[in-house]
């Protein structure tokens, strides 16, 4: 990675560059099937015209930068990510759909040398809650956004009111999850005080916060959605005897079978979707 990678993010590139990844740009299509229902409401809080320059913070696999592309016809898109291979895939869906007003680069949004007061948008969905150093990091991207610009941003409610989380990690595990209290986590900002304060010192203003729920899909049927979540929790199965490995599998089958519906398989989930604006 040629781009300057904060050392409080390390560890996070080894993942997002490596094994985890490669998983998201293996499996991108169904990531992006499963928050599909939060998709709408992030772009439509974001307010992108026509002419918007915005950045896509923790832009994955690139659905959210190339939905704003669409959106900012006559301006610009910036989606960045960690992972070089999300990035490869974000510039090739981007050049299949024909989008000329997206680009797509691997750096650390943290520390990375965005033209200052630039974008009018800067948007994320589930992609900001990873930072080693959340402040410096909501600076930085605070000081590419000009003055009056806006911040939109998709982030986990608390675990306990993530249905899917709490279901499959407890049955892989036989274990209640319980996300660390500190660092880089996916329910890092799960705490609307915590978030208040946090974009408030970093330069931005009316921070708001809107609990959202909908449903995610993982899979057309059981088999389908068994085997993404398994990929997606094979760490959970590593340290298990092949007798319980098959005891864990068969209580995920029958639980998938609970959830089955015409449409899928289905769980419920909860978000904060946060809106902010630039000082």
């Amino acid at each position: 990675m040629a781009a300057p990678v904060d050392p409080s993010n390390v560890e996070q590139l080894r993942a997002w560059d490596g094994n985890q990844g490669d998983l998201w740009t293996a499996r991108a299509e169904r990531f992006d099937e499963g928050v599909a229902g939060y998709q709408r409401k992030l772009l439509d809080a974001a307010e992108i015209d026509r002419a918007s320059k915005v950045l896509d913070i923790g832009c994955g696999s690139g659905q959210t930068a190339r939905d704003a592309a669409r959106r900012a016809a006559d301006g610009s898109v910036l989606g960045v990510d960690l992972s070089s291979r999300m990035i490869e895939l974000a510039r090739e869906l981007a050049a299949r759909e024909e989008l000329s007003n997206v680009a797509f680069e691997q750096v650390d949004a943290q520390v990375h040398d965005f033209p200052e007061a630039h974008f009018d948008v800067a948007v994320s969905r589930h992609g900001v809650m990873f930072f080693g150093d959340p402040l410096a990091a909501f600076r930085n991207i605070a000081r590419a956004v000009r003055p009056g610009g806006r911040l939109a941003l998709l982030t986990w409610q608390p675990v306990e009111r993530i249905e899917w989380i709490v279901a499959f990690r407890t049955l892989l595990t036989g274990e209640v999850p319980k996300p660390p209290s500190s660092g880089p986590n996916p329910w890092s900002l799960s705490d609307p005080d915590v978030v208040r304060e946090l974009l408030t010192a970093a330069g931005f203003a009316d921070v708001q916060l809107a609990g959202l729920a909908e449903p995610m899909y993982f899979g057309r049927d059981v088999d389908d959605a068994c085997d993404f979540v398994t990929d997606q929790h094979a760490s959970l199965l590593d340290d298990l005897t092949a007798d319980e490995k098959a005891r864990a599998i068969a209580d995920l089958r029958a639980n998938l079978a609970e959830h089955q519906t015409e449409r899928g398989v289905y769980y419920d989930s909860a978000a904060w979707l946060v809106e902010a604006r630039r000082s």
